[in-house]
């Protein structure tokens, strides 16, 4: 099947999901950001492990090559405050926005458009910060995994029973 064909499907599996889980609502992307509705953040982290589990099955079965991409302290920060700063103004991020016009919300149309000139005048601004921010902390392709020189299966499940321990938190505090 063609790779694009695949993309859409998942694609649109994955939009499907979020409308069900209500996490493109923007009381739910209010609820979030002040930290009092953790529905998008229990979306995410199911999302997560369902991501880690499936790429390293098929990793493991050599169906896939992983594609490392390197640790890079200043390029993270730079992106989690811009990507942060957007989300609180529009409050949408890109997928949320996207699930939101689809189902009509115009409003997500502006987040868009912002979202592409914020694109374009990263694009502009690439090359000097090449040479400086994308270089700062570059620590190569690294992985927790491969950081703390244990089997990949190991990080999934611990990391899967934080995350079921942290939705019991979650659903016992009503969040």
């Amino acid at each position: 099947m063609n790779e694009l064909i695949i993309g859409a499907v998942t694609g649109i599996i994955f939009g499907f999901c979020m409308q069900k889980a209500q996490v493109i609502r923007y009381d739910r992307q209010l609820g979030a950001l002040r930290f009092q509705d953790m529905t998008i953040v229990k979306f995410m982290l199911t999302t997560i492990l369902v991501a880690m589990v499936g790429i390293y099955f098929l990793f493991d079965l050599g169906f896939v090559k992983l594609s490392i991409k390197p640790l890079i302290l200043g390029g993270n920060v730079l992106g989690g405050l811009i990507f942060g700063i957007g989300w609180g103004i529009v409050g949408y991020c890109p997928a949320t926005a996207m699930g939101a016009l689809g189902e009509g919300r115009y409003d997500a149309a502006f987040g868009l458009a912002g979202m592409i000139l914020g694109a374009g005048i990263y694009a502009e601004f690439y090359p000097l910060l090449k040479g400086t921010v994308l270089t700062w902390g570059n620590f190569g392709k690294v992985t927790l995994p491969t950081a703390l020189g244990i089997n990949h299966w190991l990080v999934i499940v611990i990391l899967g029973i934080a995350f079921v321990l942290l939705f019991r938190w979650f659903e016992k505090n009503g969040l």
